[in-house]
């Protein structure tokens, strides 16, 4: 167990639905609050888990949505209340972590802070210890510095970041400049950055001095700094909260954090990387679900639910259940079978990505009871 870094503090964000996992993940049962890999508990436990030896457990923060306050607390029964950021609306990554940092910054002004997804798999426990203290002490030097995952097969599914020349950072031997940020490319080009080896998945991690991070919101968003800014002022008064967060939160720019912080701090040469040695997956769609809990076989049939009945006969993919139904799956190749009470989701892992066009269906024909 490492000691906990002393000027370190862990921000998970635990927003959106995970729309490409629907009917499994809902609006009221996020992805995060799912257990995906068998693991016996939710991916924000695991998450948590995998944090409190960095930060130590009173120094975690989880940024979520009002109406996950009660889960992610039954998850979390260690969580603070003070370190609980709740959003009204979700308003995405720049202004959910920009809060925090704003937030963390006012109680603490030298800490810094390390943004990690509350739904990502990683496993390789002491590899993502040392990576994240490398980082850490990139960030004393005034960087903010993101990890990138080494791919392992030329993937459409994820964005790209490009490893520019060596960082001489006392206590970060793989420390790194970046180039660039690539948005997710087509199969050709990721055969391309995938041979080229200087390229790494971008797997969305970012830690920084928090009023790092808040400079370079000032500078290239303003609008939403200034009204982060108002936010945090008021934060730790409960009287005068409420109000502001009203008044405020709805109006702040809804941007990634990638586009807020990361691209323009990589222009300027702000930005390092550390590269991850760790097996990692941020679980975006069925075909990866799949490929995570079948050992990574395509010929193996992974199955999930506590209580699945399933028969299956020259069959790969995914069945995922929720019912007692008994599914029977015979002769069919990389198929997705989702079976909920109200839900059924039949597709293939070469078609996993456009599920979210049937949440986006739904939400358009009013059908909003079963999202």
């Amino acid at each position: 167990m490492p000691e906990p870094i002393e000027d370190f503090y862990a921000v998970i964000p635990a927003g959106g639905i995970g729309s490409r996992l629907w009917p499994l993940s809902r609006a009221d049962a996020p992805k995060f609050l799912h257990d995906l890999t068998g693991s016996g508990q939710t991916l924000l436990r695991d998450t948590w888990d995998r944090l409190a030896p960095l930060s130590g457990p009173d120094r975690i923060a989880v940024v979520t949505g009002r109406a996950h306050r009660a889960a992610v607390e039954r998850e979390l029964p260690e969580l603070a209340d003070l370190n609980v950021i709740l959003e009204s609306e979700p308003r995405d990554s720049a202004a959910a972590i920009g809060l925090a940092a704003a937030i963390l910054s006012r109680r603490e002004p030298e800490v810094i802070i390390g943004s990690f997804a509350a739904d990502h798999v990683i496993r390789g426990t002491r590899t993502f210890e040392f990576a994240v203290q490398q980082a850490v002490a990139v960030a004393r030097e005034g960087y903010i510095c993101t990890i990138g995952i080494p791919p392992t097969e030329p993937s459409v599914g994820f964005g790209y970041i490009k490893k520019g020349g060596e960082l001489p950072v006392d206590g970060a031997p793989e420390a790194a400049s970046v180039e660039r940020f690539v948005e997710k490319p087509d199969l050709e080009t990721a055969r391309e950055y995938y041979g080229d080896r200087s390229y790494m998945w971008n797997a969305g991690m970012f830690i920084s001095r928090a009023d790092v991070l808040l400079g370079e919101i000032a500078e290239n968003q303003p609008e939403l700094y200034a009204g982060l800014m108002e936010l945090a002022e008021v934060w730790d008064d409960r009287d005068a909260r409420g109000p502001v967060v009203d008044r405020v939160w709805p109006t702040l720019t809804k941007i990634a954090i990638d586009y807020a912080v990361a691209e323009p701090a990589a222009e300027k040469g702000r930005l390092a990387v550390i590269p991850g040695h760790f097996d990692w997956d941020d679980v975006g769609d069925f075909a990866s679900l799949a490929k995570l809990n079948s050992g990574g076989r395509k010929e193996n049939l992974a199955i999930l639910g506590a209580n699945a009945r399933v028969l299956a006969d020259a069959s790969s993919g995914i069945v995922v259940s929720q019912t007692a139904r008994v599914i029977s799956v015979i002769g069919v190749k990389d198929i997705v079978i989702v079976d909920t009470a109200d839900a059924l989701l039949v597709t293939t892992s070469e078609h996993a990505q456009r599920v979210k066009g049937v949440v986006d269906a739904l939400k358009l024909t009013g059908r909003g009871d079963v999202l």
